[in-house]
């Protein structure tokens, strides 16, 4: 599967001590790109359990819907066309 995902960030991103969480221990940064903390991981992934392998999504932050993706038209004029649900 894979998901289409809009980032704001302008540049890297540097961790260091500080970001380590006192109760968990851990940094998770995310990787699915629907984290309402981003860059850091909140378990929002857990929304992408069911989707499909063979699959394109785009997920909407304002309403937390799913959209099944059967194409992508690019700047340039070409397009990825995805197979149908």
């Amino acid at each position: 599967m894979s998901r289409l995902i809009d980032h704001d960030a302008s540049g890297p991103l540097r961790l260091d001590e500080s970001d380590i969480d006192e109760k968990k221990g851990d940094i998770a940064i995310c990787l699915c790109g629907l984290s309402e903390s981003y860059p850091f991981c909140d378990g929002s992934h857990k929304r992408t359990e069911d989707e499909s392998a063979d699959r394109s999504y785009r997920y909407d932050k304002t309403d937390e819907s799913r959209q099944v993706v059967d194409r992508i038209v690019y700047a340039d004029g070409t397009e990825e066309r995805f197979e149908a649900e």
